[in-house]
């Protein structure tokens, strides 16, 4: 009978004490009887936990409305799942209670009621899931860093426990559950794999016991515990299966030889193993259609002496079941169980004898089988006594196939229906209706469908054959619907029935990236993989509305970023730029275009160094209009929608990666018109930023959403949904938005300077800050006069011709592109207001200036390193390093040059040989004698940032040899 794993037994308690369950050499003994005590809780918050967990009966999860969340992004719904990972049935009798893995979550999906559950708590893409016998606890994990194992409570959704740094290396490639539900197997992910046994009751984060394995047993992907014996369990690759025993002695493994010569047989790869009910074989289903019978070597051995030599184990027979391929293989009850490439699920007795067989011409290759909770019956009633005549037992079952389809069936008829239908390849295209609670997603699988996000319900889809949707993008009015692909084509689409508009369009040569409309639908644009932006035009066609191809041009060098369609400043006629990773903003001039000539109207350089990544129209919230960019180097820049100067260059949000894709979230009409938000999406992450701008990074939020890479986003109509795609995950994510959480978390990130302070090292009180104030008050002196008589008058501001120098003293060094950025932003900050001129600065804008244009992470000494490797050479000890000639040579002729007396000035004051005081020239004369006495022949990289730029050099960090230096 199945007995609670966290029904503590008291008289257990001093038992696990002297069992040390946390030591690998101190496990407990085998025939212990009775559950491990529960770990006391840590605190109220885990004592209300604990009574959530007690009190939770199966379907609670759905009676209860959820409270409203507390953060500004809660993920509400998800569709699309991990097809390479089982589907698990939660429920009995007809519901559809579904449990499958999403990216990074676990989701709990009421089909019926058309609810769902998500688990949270994994921050890499889970890899693994296994469910208990009882269905109530369910254990996760996942495979990168900070590789995480949880175990769940299905009825009430919390996670009664956690285990760090279980597989440090990789993360778990394989889990599994005993039938007691108190143990686990884990397999991790690493090219040397290793098997851990865990009590996951226990208040541990060490295994009980655990072993490696050798590399040419294969990759160990499935493992699965003997129902009877919760002390022994199998694993198996595609070549190799392993048989596992654990107890007082540690974890024993065995791992019997088997090839084409063992029967002289076709075997195949193996795909699933499983114990036989008869509890001395095992069996091993095939992709040659056979089934491997392992038994122990000794026939005449007594069960006691089998537990205990898991190596003994061997192929006795290889049973030829069929010619299809055998991907799924379990015991249940008195019955063995497979499902193949085919679709079929067969049922066979313990002499593997047919049964039954169900199959369906849809089903396609399956993936996995989980059969409902057993109905509840009179007292003593078995169906292991059916006859091979007689149907084998009444429980439903659910079935998933390698096409992300899952299918309900029913053993008392042949009805195949069909739960649930996801994309089956990666999910890249996303776009939200402009006016009704609808999105359209798109598939590589040319899968296309238009889902109801309010009812959560698909409306209408269409498959394209042999095509892979790319991008989407509805007409302003929501009548048409832009599909491009990766061959090239474009289709225009009725939004309602999905068919086509217009005729197929390919006029691209590469797969097309991007999709966009002009706000009077006059016009809409592609952007391809060959850096082409292609141009389509309306026209009326037998009295309707479509579109001809109008323009093309390969305006860029490197990939596109984004395309944009805006409005003149004067007139309602549309303009459209783009913007690429070769750092060109280019706008085209589509009132001078004709057909097959786009001309361009202005092409603009907007970055030095840094990658733009994405592009957006800036909301109307000052007296200037701009175009807002963010780069790779986590800047956000404002650039006037007339000139393309640069006015402001901000803090962007730093979450690990740069913002990828922006989009200014659409207003409500109650909503405050000065309070706009912008949303996002990092590599992995999704996010809200207040607008506007300004460096504070209390005004933002991020939350992982696809942990293998985010591929776009789009905003609801009405501003209160986020929905994101990840790709090769194939899952889509509904986010709903909390602003006024937002709102919140920038109260309490402190008001005026008090965020801006808290950037600096140190913060207000800091040495850093001290160093700052003595530089902003040696600047006013120096603006001055350092000698003058005169009386000098106090002042609060400097110069602008000031603000270089007081950088470079913080140790930021910035280009003269980036000087003249900065001046041109202080001089002009008032200029649109007041038509007045700023000639000096404040203390406080000063700092703001500081923390928006120095590097987001400092200098790091791994760039300059890169930077000689890329313009030095390996000298005879192996050290990267540059002539010092040709470093001359570099500064006074490569990028932003030096003259030769500016050269000298910097070395000389840089080297110290600047003579003090006010008016005196450097020593230039000895220029020459100078390099030659103070700068070695050959200059590392260590040698020029710590002996001639003066900076700190940091120590290599911990065991890894990384050195960092941040300034």
């Amino acid at each position: 009978m199945y007995q609670d794993p966290l029904a503590a037994d008291k008289e257990m308690e001093g038992a696990q004490e002297d069992a040390k369950g946390g030591d690998a050499e101190g496990t407990s003994c085998l025939e212990g009887a009775g559950s491990p005590a529960v770990p006391e809780p840590k605190d109220n918050r885990q004592d209300g936990f604990a009574s959530l967990v007690w009190e939770a009966v199966p379907g609670m999860l759905f009676q209860e409305d959820r409270q409203t969340s507390l953060h500004p992004l809660s993920l509400s719904w998800v569709l699309g799942y991990n097809s390479s990972l089982a589907v698990h049935s939660l429920m009995d009798g007809e519901d559809r209670v579904l449990l499958y893995v999403s990216s990074h979550t676990v989701v709990i999906h009421d089909v019926l009621g058309n609810r769902q559950y998500q688990l949270q708590g994994h921050l890499n893409t889970i890899s693994c899931l296994c469910v208990s016998e009882e269905r109530r606890w369910v254990a996760s994990a996942d495979r990168g860093p900070d590789a995480l194992i949880i175990v769940w409570d299905s009825f009430s959704g919390i996670p009664v426990r956690t285990i760090f740094g279980s597989h440090p290396e990789d993360g778990v490639s394989a889990i599994a559950i005993s039938q007691d539900a108190k143990h686990l197997a884990t397999i991790s992910a690493g090219a040397v794999q290793r098997v851990c046994v865990w009590k996951w009751t226990l208040p541990t984060e060490k295994p009980v016991c655990s072993t490696e394995l050798r590399a040419d047993f294969g990759y160990q992907d499935y493992v699965i515990f003997n129902p009877q014996n919760p002390y022994e369990f199998v694993s198996n690759s595609k070549t190799q299966v392993i048989f596992y025993l654990w107890g007082s002695d540690g974890l024993q493994y065995g791992a019997p030889l088997l090839s084409r010569q063992t029967f002289k047989t076709t075997v195949g790869h193996f795909s699933q193993s499983a114990f036989h009910f008869n509890n001395t074989e095992a069996l091993t289903g095939t992709s040659a259609g056979k089934l491997v019978v392992w038994d122990d070597s000794d026939p005449h051995a007594c069960p006691q002496e089998l537990r205990d030599k898991p190596h003994s184990m061997k192929a006795t027979k290889v049973v030829s079941l069929q010619k299809e391929s055998i991907t799924v293989l379990m015991v249940l009850e008195s019955f063995i169980v497979t499902g193949d490439v085919k679709g079929q699920i067969k049922f066979y007795n313990g002499r593997l004898q047919l049964l039954t067989c169900y199959s369906h011409s849809k089903v396609g290759s399956i993936r996995s089988i989980s059969f409902c909770k057993p109905r509840p019956g009179p007292a003593g009633a078995s169906s292991a006594g059916s006859t091979a005549g007689s149907q084998p037992f009444t429980r439903n079952f659910i079935l998933s196939n390698t096409d992300a389809t899952v299918f309900h069936v029913a053993t008392d008829g042949i009805n195949f229906e069909k739960v649930m239908e996801e994309a089956k390849k990666a999910v890249n295209a996303i776009t939200c209706h402009p006016r009704h609670a609808r999105l359209a997603l798109g598939s590589h699988c040319g899968l296309l469908k238009v889902w109801d996000y309010e009812q959560r319900e698909y409306l209408v889809s269409r498959i394209f054959p042999e095509a892979s949707i790319q991008c989407l993008s509805y007409d302003p009015e929501g009548y048409f619907l832009a599909a491009g692909f990766t061959d090239g084509s474009v289709y225009i689409l009725d939004a309602i029935s999905l068919q086509s508009s217009c005729k197929e369009f390919k006029f691209s040569q590469g797969p097309v990236t991007h999709v966009s409309f002009s706000h009077d639908s006059e016009y809409f644009a592609t952007a391809d993989e060959t850096y082409t932006v292609t141009v389509y035009k309306r026209v009326l066609q037998n009295g309707s509305r479509c579109w001809e191809h109008f323009a093309g041009l390969c305006s860029h060098y490197k990939p596109i970023r984004s395309i944009l369609f805006g409005v003149q400043l004067d007139s309602n006629e549309p303009r459209l730029l783009s913007l690429g990773e070769d750092r060109h903003l280019i706008e085209y001039d589509l009132s001078v275009s004709s057909k097959d000539h786009l001309e361009v109207l202005h092409r603009d350089r907007i970055e030095q160094i840094a990658v733009p990544l994405c592009l957006a129209w800036y909301p109307q919230l000052s007296n200037e209009s701009f175009i807002l960019t963010a780069n790779s180097c986590y800047k956000m820049k404002l650039y006037n929608t007339a000139t393309k100067l640069c006015r402001k260059t901000l803090l962007g949000p730093t979450y690990g990666s740069p913002l990828e894709k922006i989009q200014i979230l659409p207003t409500t009409n109650t909503a405050d018109p000065q309070k706009r938000y912008l949303a996002y999406i990092t590599k992995d992450k999704v996010g809200l930023q207040i607008l506007p701008v300004d460096g504070n990074q209390h005004k933002s939020s991020a939350f992982i959403c696809h942990p293998d890479g985010v591929s776009d986003l789009a905003t609801s109509y009405d501003g209160r949904y986020i929905f994101t795609v990840g790709g090769n995950d194939c899952a889509l994510m509904k986010w709903e938005i909390n602003l006024n959480a937002l709102d919140a978390a920038v109260s309490l990130g402190g008001e005026d300077m008090i965020p801006f302070y808290n950037l600096l090292d140190g913060g207000r009180e800091g040495k850093f800050f001290r160093e700052l104030e003595d530089y902003f008050y040696y600047a006013q002196l120096h603006s001055q006069g350092i000698d003058t008589l005169e009386t000098r008058q106090v002042s609060t501001h400097i110069p602008l011709e000031e603000i270089p120098s007081v950088m470079r003293a913080m140790g930021f060094y910035p280009s003269e592109e980036e000087i003249e950025e900065m001046l041109n932003e202080v001089k002009f900050s008032n200029y649109v207001d007041t038509g007045e001129q700023m000639t000096k600065i404040n203390l406080e804008d000063f700092i703001k200036l500081y923390v928006n244009h120095r590097p987001a992470f400092g200098l790091s000494m791994n760039k300059i390193q890169r930077a000689f490797r890329v313009l030095g050479y390996d000298n005879e000890n192996g050290d990267n390093v540059i002539d010092r000639g040709d470093l001359l040579w570099l500064l006074q002729n490569r990028g932003e040059r030096m003259t030769e007396d500016e050269l000298a000035l910097c070395l000389t004051t840089l080297l110290g040989k600047c003579p003090r005081g006010e008016g005196s020239e450097p020593d230039t004369s000895g220029e020459a004698a100078l390099t030659e006495e103070e700068i070695p022949a050959e200059i590392t990289a260590e040698i020029f940032a710590g002996d001639i730029l003066g900076l700190p050099i940091a120590e290599p960090e911990n065991r890894t040899g990384k050195r960092e230096m941040n300034l």
